[in-house]
């Protein structure tokens, strides 16, 4: 039976739906990959982190191809490349993302899900940390004497609901100068912050075509690919809040 689709409007780029009905449909599952020297970390993350920097400024990446598809793209957590795109037998593709410092923007990334499962890669530099939320718990792997180390979790209350609505956050530390996996499974919820300078995503969708055709949706846009549980772009206290 084919899966029902999670959009109203296939090419809405915002839209909203109730956050105090939603229920996730799974949780996501995040892996510690590695820790780096601050030089070493720098270096990567700042390598990644310049692609999608030219990108922006070349007229090649910021309009459509043949295909259709506008490779270099704006999300609210930062900049983002359209490194491989899907083709006719391989329905996924790869993005990069430059993050946005929450501190210079002075505003926080919504939570939000996606019409088809995801795989990120985050990166850290020095001073910087990602603050990853979710309305479900995280499964965080760990696999002793292999994973490196054990990332900091807390929860809060999910910022900017309604009076009568009570959501709680479950929280996630990225910190500096390391590499952290997550799995996010279709429909369920999440949100990416960072709280410095240096953080990159590297990201695998492995069904951007085949949600693009489920949703029936007119092109490839992961930004219509996006459900947001938030009208507004909660204040950066938020989410820069490391300790809560």
């Amino acid at each position: 039976m084919p899966e029902p689709r999670m959009k109203r409007n296939a090419d809405s780029a915002d839209e909203v739906h109730d956050v105090a009905d939603f229920t996730d449909t799974a949780r996501n599952a995040v892996t510690p990959v590695l820790q780096l020297p601050g030089n070493a970390a720098l270096t990567v993350v700042e390598a990644f982190a310049a692609i999608v920097r030219n990108a922006k400024r070349n007229p090649s990446a910021t309009t459509r191809d043949s295909d259709g598809i506008t490779r270099s793209q704006t999300f609210e957590e930062g900049d983002v490349y359209m490194l491989e795109t899907p083709f006719e037998g391989f329905f996924a593709d790869r993005y990069l993302m430059d993050f946005h410092d929450v501190a210079e923007r002075d505003v926080c990334s919504r939570m939000h899900l996606h019409t088809g499962l995801r795989f990120v890669r985050m990166m850290t530099g020095p001073d910087t940390r990602i603050r990853v939320g979710s309305l479900a718990p995280f499964e965080v792997t760990h696999v002793e004497g292999v994973t490196p180390f054990r990332p900091r979790t807390f929860e809060d209350v999910l910022p900017d609901t309604p009076a009568d609505v009570v959501r709680t956050r479950y929280n996630l530390i990225v910190p500096p100068c390391s590499f952290v996996d997550m799995q996010i499974p279709r429909g369920v919820s999440h949100q990416f912050n960072a709280i410095g300078p240096h953080a990159v995503i590297d990201s695998v969708h492995p069904e951007e075509s085949v949600e693009t055709f489920r949703e029936g949706m007119a092109g490839y846009r992961m930004t219509a690919q996006t459900v947001f549980l938030s009208e507004e772009l909660p204040a950066a206290h938020t989410c820069a809040n490391l300790n809560a």
